[in-house]
């Protein structure tokens, strides 16, 4: 069964000289998330932030805070990430050789622990984590850029997600991440995900981000 709706608006489309601005107008506006988006370079083709800008971040916003690490090794990176104000620490299944381990980590740190899924890698990596994942992203785009276009052959793999979760009585969230606006997700939501990542779709829109988020809201309401 899916989770209330929520939204984690992603730092990467927002202006980087007022982070602090822009995580304070989004938790005003009502979401209910902040999303970093962590690369490094080398698992993913571009460099953002580490976890300073998180720690820096922190006091400006109630919102849970919720770190995707799109790099290699991420397990040198939990314990930074959790003392710097995490909430939920995401990582990618392709990145790590003892993904259960890594798990128990983020865990053990304090904060919830997810998996992300590139286009390509398939559901099944996950079957023998549930028990050990508070969330499952489902990227809708390659990873490592903003603003790309969401892939259509992605809703048959977050329609087979919300069916493992709940086949495995899961509370975990079903997060997608990738392409998300007011012409995808209507049928993101109807496949079954809850918590929905969007970047250039709210900073970006022409009517203001709180305009955005409540448009976006709606049309995922109306599609469960």
């Amino acid at each position: 069964m899916a989770n209330p709706i929520s939204f984690s608006p992603s730092l990467l489309s927002s202006d980087f000289a007022a982070f602090g601005q822009d995580a304070k107008m989004s938790a005003e506006a009502g979401a209910e998330l902040l999303h970093f988006d962590v690369m490094d370079g080398h698992f993913v083709p571009n460099i953002t932030f580490g976890a300073g800008v998180v720690s820096a971040l922190r006091p400006h916003s109630n919102a849970l805070f919720d770190i995707h690490l799109m790099i290699e090794n991420p397990d040198r990176y939990v314990a930074d990430f959790a003392r710097a104000g995490a909430d939920i620490i995401t990582v990618h299944a392709e990145a790590c050789t003892h993904l259960q381990r890594v798990l128990s980590m983020i865990r053990q740190s304090g904060a919830k622990a997810g998996v992300a899924l590139n286009p390509h890698t398939p559901l099944c990596i996950l079957e023998n984590v549930l028990g050990d994942i508070d969330l499952i992203l489902i990227m809708t785009v390659n990873p490592g850029f903003g603003g790309q276009s969401f892939i259509p052959q992605s809703i048959p793999k977050v329609r087979a997600a919300r069916e493992m979760l709940d086949g495995a009585q899961s509370k975990a969230w079903l997060e997608v991440d990738g392409g998300v606006n007011s012409t995808t997700i209507g049928s993101i939501a109807n496949a079954g995900a809850d918590m929905f990542v969007a970047g250039s779709a709210l900073f970006g829109h022409p009517q203001g981000f709180e305009f955005a988020l409540s448009e976006l809201r709606s049309l995922a309401g109306s599609a469960r």
